[in-house]
Order: structure tokens, then sequence, then C-alpha cells
């Protein structure tokens, strides 16, 4: 019996057992519409305005008690787009997201289901201006050596916190097999993370094996956000990967292996207003495939659903580079011109519920 019938065999059977406490679990729905009116320019021919939808949810969650020592617990998420045309980075108006089954108690937490990795997971201390304009993603998750996954067919555990630190543990058999054959089509993810009062970082490793469909990779993740003072919080991040498929040329990997990092900040001008800035550069091993992104941003909450923002963000370009600051998260997804800067101004309203 290969390791993907052992795999499933057991999903399916903590799944069965997870069931009935599903059944008696306290439900909640929660949700999210994020919608943005943004004004794109790829620096050569497109220069338009766009209504984009902005990773925008809709989800059930629940958990129940079995005893004591041990939670049942559930979450089913699907993505909902708020805008349609011609850019859209997809023609369906659904796509689940984090969703899975799980069990906890003094042990951690054990899942299992479709949810994002460890390794994507990690860039949240240092993740200003995610599912926006902006977001690091359009550096970090760049062609066929992209990570930042929500992978398939995964189980995760989770380590109690010890002193602000818990660790995960991500297993996916995520890609299509070949009846007969056997192929290397596993990634291993994990993290160390840490929560204190001033200090929030995360150090994350990841590696897909060789027949995952776009090739063996693997990648190392740090990320920090630290309060300087009440009102000021400064990030770090950085982020190597390296791409080894042995089904393309050297030209190619040293397009996909790479070298992204950045730095920002976040800085309360009013107990609901803040002001965001991040600078990153992605710097690749071939010559003239170099990214550098810039953003800025101005966030008011309305209250603690409801919140208003403007961002201006440009990447430039190395002559063989064709990145912008709005490919990730988002509906509305032009495509980039080589050798040019990227720039984009968006206003946007989040609705939390």
């Amino acid at each position: 019996m290969t390791l993907h019938k052992h795999f499933a065999g057991f999903a399916l059977t903590a799944l069965a057992a997870a069931i009935p406490a599903v059944a008696m679990a306290d439900v909640s729905i929660y949700g999210r519409a994020h919608v943005s009116v943004d004004f794109l320019d790829d620096g050569a021919d497109y220069s338009e305005t766009n209504l984009s939808s902005n990773s925008s949810r809709l989800g059930f969650k629940g958990s129940h008690e079995i005893n004591p020592n041990l939670t049942a617990f559930f979450q089913i998420e699907q993505q909902i787009n708020f805008s349609s045309g011609e850019s859209d980075s997809s023609s369906t108006n659904f796509a689940t997201r984090d969703t899975f089954v799980g069990l906890k108690g003094g042990f951690g937490s054990v899942q299992m289901g479709r949810f994002d990795s460890p390794f994507k997971a990690a860039r949240g201390p240092a993740n200003l201006f995610g599912d926006q304009l902006g977001d690091m993603r359009n550096l970090t998750r760049v062609g066929n050596a992209r990570f930042d996954e929500r992978y398939d067919n995964t189980i995760e555990y989770t380590t109690p916190s010890i002193n602000g630190f818990s660790g995960k543990l991500g297993y996916s058999v995520h890609e299509t097999t070949v009846a007969g054959e056997d192929l290397d089509t596993d990634t291993l993810s994990l993290s160390l993370n840490y929560a204190g009062s001033a200090l929030e970082a995360a150090l994350a490793y990841e590696k897909a094996e060789e027949d995952t469909g776009r090739g063996e990779r693997d990648g190392i993740r740090f990320a920090a956000g630290y309060k300087v003072t009440d009102a000021f919080k400064a990030v770090a991040f950085y982020q190597t990967v390296d791409y080894k498929n042995a089904a393309v040329t050297d030209a190619v990997r040293d397009q996909l292996t790479s070298d992204t990092y950045g730095l920002g900040g976040e800085f309360k001008v009013g107990a609901n207003t803040a002001l965001k800035a991040m600078w990153m550069t992605r710097d690749a091993d071939a010559d003239n495939y170099d990214s550098d992104m810039w953003v800025v941003g101005v966030e008011h909450k309305l209250d603690k659903a409801v919140r208003v923002y403007a961002n201006y963000a440009v990447v430039d370009n190395d002559d063989n580079a064709r990145l912008t600051p709005w490919t990730q998260a988002r509906s509305a997804t032009p495509g980039g011109a080589f050798g040019e800067k990227a720039s984009g101004l968006s206003v946007g309203l989040r609705y939390d519920f």
C-alpha cells in the first residue's frame, strides 16, 4: 500500500470520528467583504481604472467539547468574487479557502483539509498590506518557484504555546499521481513562531518534491514585527528560494531562484488611523530579473468591523522582469510590461463580520 493510501485511510477514519462532534458544534458564520477601486498603470500600454474584489470570503466554523481534554473543531471557507471583468484572475465566483476539521487539547492541535501552509502563514508578522495593492506576495510568490500556497490533502500539527513559542508542522499530498508509478509529490512545511508583548516573529522552511508539477524547490522565510513604541511598529522580512527543476534550463532555474527581503513600518497617528510604508526587493540569480517595490498607505478604522484605506504602490523592474504590485489576492490582475515601472493607486473598503 502506498503512502498516499495510508494517508487517505487515516484522514477518512479521523474525519468519521470527528463528524458526530462537529454535528453538535456551536456554529458561527463569518466573512469579509473587501472591495477596492484602483487605477493601474503598467508603465507601457495599460492604464485603466478597475473594481477589484480582494480575497472576499464567507465561512462557517465551530467547535465542540468532547471532554475537558479534547475538543473537535471545523471550518468551511469560500472565496467570493464581488467583481467581474476581462482582467479578473478567475472566471468563477467561488473558490475553496481554508477548509478543515481537527482535534485539539493539551497536546496542541491536529487538523486535516485544505489550508495555508506554515510557510505561508509565517509572513504574518511583517504583512502590512495583506490582500491589498502592494501585498508582499507580488515579489515573494513568483512563477513556478512560488510558495505562499494553500495546499490540498494536508495534515498539520500545531504545538501548545510555551512562553510565547509554538511550532507548526504540515505535510501535504497535494498533487495527482500516476497509477502504478511512485512519484515524489509531497510537500513538507514547518515553522517556529513567537508572539510576545512587543515582538512577533516567525521562521519557516518548506520543501516540495520533484514531481509536484512545478518541480523541486525549497525555501526559508523569516518575518518579524517589533513595537518600538505604542504608536510605532517596525517590520522586517527575508526569504530565499532555491528552484531545482531538472526539466528546465539553467537559465530558468536562475530566474526563479531568488532572495527577497524588505523593511517597513506602521505609525498610529490616532486611535483608529495608521500610516504604513514598506520597501521590498527581489534579487534573482539571473541577470536583469530583479524588482523593487515601494508601498505607502493610510488606513482608518470606522469601527471594529469596517475600515477604509488608500495605498500607492510601485514596482520597478529590471529589463527582463515584469512584476506588478497588484497581481496577488485580487480579482483585477492585468499583466505587467518588461523593464517598466508598474504603479497603482487603490482606495478600498473592508467589512469584516
